[in-house]
């Protein structure tokens, strides 16, 4: 599928849009989905996937290779950062002092990306392991307001984040060739 995916957007950079609209029928769910547990309400996830794809069609050049589900994912998972961020300006509520950190482990994790494969990996988490991973990476929150949202240390949820995606890697390794 990645390398279907990787042709296509080959295609779309030539301007080709039985490509494009092939790679938006492929991974529109995916997109959705991501921004959808970011945002939390249907049309804000629409306008985020429509800004993604319109993104991949203006500016495809900025895929440099890869595993295109996850850079849409990527891709999606930041708009919708964007769009959280500016509803708590315009709120005027409090902006979290920091983006949830990127580690190595989530970048190997969710660049073997597929949806289900993840879903069920996810579910066998360990729950004091899963929160915190879901919360950060699809809450979009950091994990400072993790650690005070819980009422856990700091420490404790990082560690327990790294354990979680290594044994996310470890399932989606087996689950996934490459």
């Amino acid at each position: 599928m990645d390398y279907d995916a990787e042709n296509l957007m080959g295609r779309v950079r030539a301007r080709d849009a039985d490509a494009f609209e092939a790679l938006y029928d492929a991974y529109h769910r995916l997109v959705y989905g991501v921004a959808y547990r970011v945002l939390g309400d249907a049309a804000g996830a629409e306008d985020v996937t429509q800004a993604v794809f319109l993104k991949v069609w203006s500016a495809p050049e900025l895929f440099r290779g890869g595993n295109v589900p996850a850079w849409l994912v990527r891709i999606a998972r930041n708009r919708a950062l964007d769009v959280v961020r500016s509803r708590s300006s315009h709120a005027e509520t409090e902006l979290p002092e920091a983006l949830p950190e990127t580690e190595t482990i989530e970048d190997v994790a969710f660049a073997r990306l597929d949806a289900g494969k993840v879903r069920l990996a996810l579910a066998e988490l360990p729950d004091d392991q899963r929160t915190p991973i879901e919360l950060g990476f699809f809450g979009g929150i950091t994990h400072e307001e993790i650690a005070r949202r819980t009422g856990i240390p700091l420490g404790t949820i990082k560690t327990r984040i790294r354990s979680g995606l290594r044994k996310l890697r470890s399932a989606l390794d087996g689950a996934v060739t490459v």
